[in-house]
């Protein structure tokens, strides 16, 4: 009886032991595993957004390392809110004989609050390209994201080119349609204005992916309170010189501080020639409102 007894216990140590060991090797497989699912996954944040077989190129690219690629991976779509937050009203834009002016306000409005008071709507995007935009500020910092990237990468090559103005208002029609008809679109219209090859270059572009080039251009409600007065000029003048352009452009930023809710006396002025992109700013407008005593 002790032998026999003794015996059980031995094969139920033994038993013990092979289960232990079997439990043990299959936790260290499944770590392993793991382990390469998670050196895969963020190997593969290098190319989430990339193409696939039988699929569509993304436009523009998700980098992996600011947005989880894990959707991308499984197909499934990364969106982003559907309305806008802080947003910024007009821009806009003028050709002169030897380059292109720009303006926008300073203002983030969260609804119908002036919550933010002092950023920039208005970016360099290389030597000879510059880019306004109105709409929601979020997806123009993403915009100036990729864009900055962009330019990076094309620097990089050491080729001796670089993007034209036409170049970037054409990708940004691409990019601008592209989400538009994934449903998620970007929520800007943009001015981008730029000179090359002896060329003054102004293009528009909207969240729908609409776009055209113009002498003058304005966008949110500027398009209609600015852009007549600048037509006007034009018709009479087709050819400014820049201090003409500063000046149309000044005048136009305090019609609509006048006239515009959601517009402030506080912006920038970009301008752009064979010289190179210049922001100044902020900047203000002498403005009078003796006509508010007028009224009783």
């Amino acid at each position: 009886m002790a032998a026999g007894s003794r015996w059980q216990e031995e094969e139920t140590c033994g038993r013990g032991i092979s289960s232990a060991s079997a439990g043990a090797s299959a936790f260290i497989s499944s770590a392993a595993v793991t382990k390469m699912e998670a050196f895969w996954e963020s190997r593969a944040g290098l190319w989430a957004g990339g193409p696939a077989p039988g699929q569509f190129y993304r436009i523009p690219p998700t980098p992996g390392s600011v947005v989880d690629p894990a959707p991308a991976l499984h197909g499934g779509p990364i969106t982003r809110t559907q309305n806008p937050m802080v947003t910024g009203t007009s821009v806009l834009g003028v050709k002169f004989d030897g380059g292109v002016v720009i303006a926008a306000d300073m203002l983030g409005s969260y609804g119908s609050l002036a919550r933010f008071r002092n950023i920039s709507r208005i970016m360099r995007v290389n030597d000879s390209t510059m880019l306004g935009a109105s709409g929601d500020y979020a997806d123009f910092q993403y915009v100036k994201q990729v864009l900055g990237q962009m330019v990076i990468d094309e620097e990089l090559l050491g080729d001796g080119h670089s993007y034209s103005p036409r170049a970037i208002h054409s990708w940004l029609t691409r990019a601008m349609y592209s989400r538009r008809s994934k449903m998620n679109p970007l929520w800007n219209t943009m001015v981008i204005g730029g000179y090359s090859d002896g060329e003054s270059f102004l293009g528009y572009v909207d969240m729908l992916g609409v776009a055209y080039e113009a002498p003058s251009l304005a966008t949110g409600y500027g398009a209609y309170l600015a852009q007549p007065l600048l037509r006007e000029v034009l018709e009479k003048q087709p050819v400014l010189s820049q201090t003409e352009a500063r000046e149309l452009v000044e005048r136009c930023m305090r019609v609509l501080y006048y006239r515009d809710a959601r517009s402030y006396n506080r912006f920038q002025i970009a301008t752009v020639t064979e010289k190179g992109v210049e922001i100044e700013g902020p900047l203000s407008a002498e403005t009078n409102w003796d006509i508010a005593h007028m009224i009783r």
